[in-house]
C-alpha cells in the first residue's frame, strides 16, 4: 500500500515507507488493566520500530522513559485523562510530576463542559498553563478536544483558543468516549489550525487504510494502539532482538 507523506510530516527520505510511516505514530496503550509487562512490551516494540513516542498513562512514566533513555523514542503520558474536568491547578501538578519523571510529551484533554458552557477564559486558561509548564521544561503539549462530543462550531473555537494558548498539537479524541478520530475532524482541525500548531488523529486508527487515510486529511501524527499491524501491512520485517536504525542515520 503506498502511503502519502505530506511535507507535515517532515521525514527524511528516502527511507523504507514503513519505517518513514513509524516516526508519525504514538504507540499507545492506555488501558487501565495494563500490566508491567504489556508496558515492556509497548517499549520494545517503539524501539525496535522507531515510533515517535509512547503514550501511556501517568503510573508508568519513570519506568518507560528509564527504559527508552537511550533510544530516539519519547515518553508520552496523559493528563487530565480522559474527562478533561480536573481543576488546572491538578492538572498543572500532574503535568509538573510527569516532567519531572522523564515526559517528554504531554496530551492533556480540554475541558470538555466548560468549553460547552461557553466559558472560553477557562478552557484558553487551562491550556496556557500547561503550555506554559510544558516549554519551560522542553516539552510539547497536544491538547484533546474530544470531537465526537462538540459540535462544528465547538471544535473550531476549541481549536482557536488551543493556538491562542500555545498548544503544539490538537488531538481528536481520548478514544475512552463514544467515537475516535474522523477524516472529517482532522480536515477541519486542520484547516482551522493551519500552520499554527500540529494534528494529531487518535481513535479508532486499526490499519495501514486508516493511517494513510488521517495523514492526507491533515494529520501529523496518528495515536493508535494498533501500530505493529500497521508495520507489518505497510511491510515492515518481524523485529525481534536488534531494534532498527536511529532516525539520525538519515
Amino acid at each position: 500500500m503506498s502511503v502519502d507523506f505530506s511535507p507535515r510530516a517532515q521525514v527524511a527520505l528516502p527511507v523504507p515507507e514503513w519505517q518513514a510511516a513509524a516516526w508519525c505514530i504514538d504507540h499507545t496503550l492506555l488501558r487501565p488493566e495494563a500490566s508491567r509487562a504489556q508496558v515492556v512490551q509497548l517499549c520494545d516494540e517503539a524501539e525496535q520500530y522507531g515510533f515517535a513516542c509512547v503514550m501511556i498513562n501517568p503510573t508508568w512514566v519513570s519506568f518507560c522513559a528509564g527504559r527508552l533513555r537511550d533510544t530516539p523514542v519519547k515518553t508520552g503520558v496523559v493528563i487530565g485523562f480522559p474527562l478533561g474536568a480536573s481543576v488546572t491547578s491538578a492538572k498543572r501538578l500532574e503535568a509538573e510530576e510527569c516532567l519531572r519523571l522523564g515526559a517528554d510529551e504531554l496530551d492533556m484533554v480540554m475541558n470538555i463542559g466548560a468549553l460547552k458552557s461557553g466559558d472560553h477564559a477557562l478552557v484558553e486558561t487551562d491550556i496556557h498553563v500547561l503550555a506554559e509548564t510544558c516549554h519551560e521544561a522542553g516539552a510539547i503539549l497536544k491538547v484533546i478536544l474530544e470531537c465526537v462530543l462538540l459540535t462544528t462550531k465547538e471544535k473550531e473555537t476549541a481549536c482557536q483558543l488551543a493556538v491562542a494558548a500555545g498548544a503544539d498539537f490538537v488531538k481528536t479524541s481520548t478514544g475512552f468516549s463514544s467515537g475516535g478520530a474522523t477524516l472529517e475532524d482532522v480536515a477541519l482541525m486542520r484547516r482551522v489550525v493551519g500552520d499554527r500548531c500540529r494534528v494529531k488523529a487518535a481513535g479508532g486508527v486499526r490499519n495501514a487504510s486508516d493511517f494513510a487515510a488521517m495523514l492526507k486529511a491533515g494529520a501529523d501524527r496518528i495515536g493508535t494502539s494498533s501500530s505493529v499491524n500497521i508495520m507489518r501491512e505497510l511491510g515492515a520485517p518481524a523485529i525481534s532482538g536488534a531494534a532498527v536504525p536511529s532516525r539520525s542515520a538519515y
